[in-house]
């Protein structure tokens, strides 16, 4: 039987591309691309992605597994499912990426890009997806990306929703709600993300799933994602999911990208910051040539802080808390 991650990391296509099970058929895209399609016929669009930054294991562990239980047999597919390892010359090298951030690629962003494989890998991953919803316009669409973060957060288990000018899918909504995500951030403008392409292009509900921080392959504690993984897998099997039972979802918006525009930027935050580590009114957090950044609300949370960023690329975003009604969904 096809071992998803081990071939992938192989850097090899498998000796054999396409199977079939009692439950589903398989075929093999391309390097750490797999279609799923279950025997039945007229079922929900999924994509879940991993891997886009290579040392982000813990989501890779998790998708593997996720395949592999239903290439055995062992959990039911019914959901047409197209399974993506984003990067896996990076995940080979245990590397974030290795020229530039495929991240920032998508929506035809990788056409800025001349260095190095990862535009290529986004061009093919961006053709991949627009397929496969495609072949099924019908049907509903759904993308979740499965990432972890470089430093540790208040919020070990939050979502990231691609800014988008309509309602957000209320049914997605309640699957983030019922797989217990500590906190859930709404972009505000577009970006180069995995998930703004597939809301953007291919009209699908997508979402960006944080896990924890990223460490090695085997590493991870994965029971502290077990809600989120049981979401995944009822997600793919069509089962339902018990209704959230933690405390209540923290909501924000972004209300600042803090980029990195002159070599002397500075980002007025100690190393060990938190993600979500707030901020109260008027503190000074970023200084650039012709630029100050304050915090100019009672209270501001900061995300994803690395003054280390390549130039034109965000060093932070920051957010305001938000309530659930504020939140437009269909």
């Amino acid at each position: 039987m096809l071992d998803f991650l081990s071939v992938t990391l192989s850097g090899h296509a498998p000796q054999t591309t396409q199977g079939e099970t009692v439950n589903l058929k398989w075929q093999w895209l391309g390097e750490g691309v797999l279609e799923l399609m279950p025997h039945g016929g007229n079922t929900p669009s999924v994509v879940l992605s991993a891997g886009i930054h290579g040392n982000e294991t813990a989501p890779i562990e998790i998708i593997n597994q996720l395949v592999a239980d239903l290439l055995v047999g062992e959990l039911p597919l019914a959901v047409r499912l197209l399974v993506i390892l984003g990067n896996p010359p990076a995940i080979r090298a245990g590397e974030r990426y290795l020229t530039a951030d495929i991240n920032r690629m998508f929506g035809g962003r990788h056409q800025n890009y001349s260095a190095g494989d990862e535009p290529k890998r986004a061009a093919f991953i961006e053709q991949r997806v627009a397929d496969f919803f495609a072949a099924d316009s019908q049907s509903i669409r759904l993308h979740y990306d499965l990432h972890t973060a470089i430093r540790g957060s208040h919020h070990t288990r939050f979502g990231l929703l691609p800014y988008q000018p309509t309602p957000y899918s209320a049914a997605m909504l309640r699957w983030l709600q019922d797989i217990e995500l500590d906190a859930l951030v709404m972009h505000t403008s577009a970006g180069g993300t995995f998930a703004h392409f597939s809301r953007e292009h291919c009209l699908a509900a997508s979402c960006t799933l944080e896990l924890g921080k990223a460490l090695p392959f085997g590493e991870n504690q994965l029971t502290q994602f077990s809600t989120i993984i049981a979401g995944l897998r009822a997600l793919v099997s069509g089962e339902q999911l018990p209704e959230r039972s933690a405390e209540p979802m923290i909501f924000y918006r972004v209300v600042k990208s803090l980029l990195k525009q002159h070599p002397d930027f500075k980002l007025w935050v100690a190393d060990d910051t938190l993600n979500f580590t707030r901020f109260k009114q008027g503190t000074l957090l970023a200084e650039q040539p012709n630029e100050l950044y304050r915090v100019q609300h009672d209270a501001e949370w900061i995300l994803f802080p690395n003054p280390r960023v390549a130039m034109g690329l965000r060093a932070g975003i920051m957010l305001v808390q938000m309530d659930e009604c504020e939140l437009p969904t269909t």
